[in-house]
């Protein structure tokens, strides 16, 4: 497995591709700097690494790079995360330890499942979401392309958020909000549009 970024966020997908076993062919970014993480190579101009990971936490430039970039999509599932037989989980998806995806849950296409965060049955997740640690998304729950659920967040069952948004940590989320907004606070209130190019 490759991984396009080498950053933080690399060094964990790799400790989740050791804990299954895989090898880590090495990782491409575009920092020259960058010769290697954690033992492993970096390469820069590198066009031809399959199958691969997005290894960068922000969601606009998931996107754009597995758009434009000619591979074959991995995914990579802590053994310590809980994951029903029933979730359906998309390529280029990272699902962290200790996170929980309950039965007949959908995960889009590179997303990130982060640490101890927990999504209940029958969610719907866009591609290119992330789930911060520790976020709660109870039953119902519906998450468009895009979107940023902060750190702690907990949403109430059958709530649904909008594509390109972000949730502000710790927010509590007891009503819809709509596409390509800043909302924060218990109980989450917008508070502005946000400019999606």
């Amino acid at each position: 497995m490759y991984l396009y970024g080498a950053s933080g966020h690399a060094m964990v997908i790799m400790d989740i591709l050791k804990a299954n076993g895989i090898s880590i062919e090495g990782l491409v970014d575009d920092n020259l700097e960058r010769k290697d993480l954690l033992g492993h190579p970096v390469f820069h101009g590198k066009t031809d690494a399959s199958p691969l990971i997005i290894s960068i936490g922000n969601n606009k430039v998931r996107k754009k790079i597995s758009e434009n970039y000619p591979a074959e999509f991995g995914t990579a599932i802590h053994p310590l995360a809980i994951v029903s037989e029933h979730a359906q989980i998309g390529e280029g998806t990272v699902v962290m330890q200790g996170a929980i995806i309950q039965t007949c849950a959908e995960i889009g296409k590179h997303c990130i499942i982060n640490t101890g965060a927990s999504v209940d049955h029958e969610c719907l997740i866009g591609d290119y979401v992330h789930i911060s640690p520790h976020a709660t998304l109870c039953g119902n729950v519906r998450v468009g392309e895009g979107t940023w659920i902060g750190a702690g967040t907990t949403v109430i069952q059958g709530v649904k958020i909008g594509k390109w948004c972000m949730i502000g940590a710790g927010s509590v989320v007891t009503k819809d909000i709509p596409d390509g907004v800043l909302a924060v606070g218990n109980r989450c209130k917008i508070i502005k549009k946000i400019e999606n190019e």
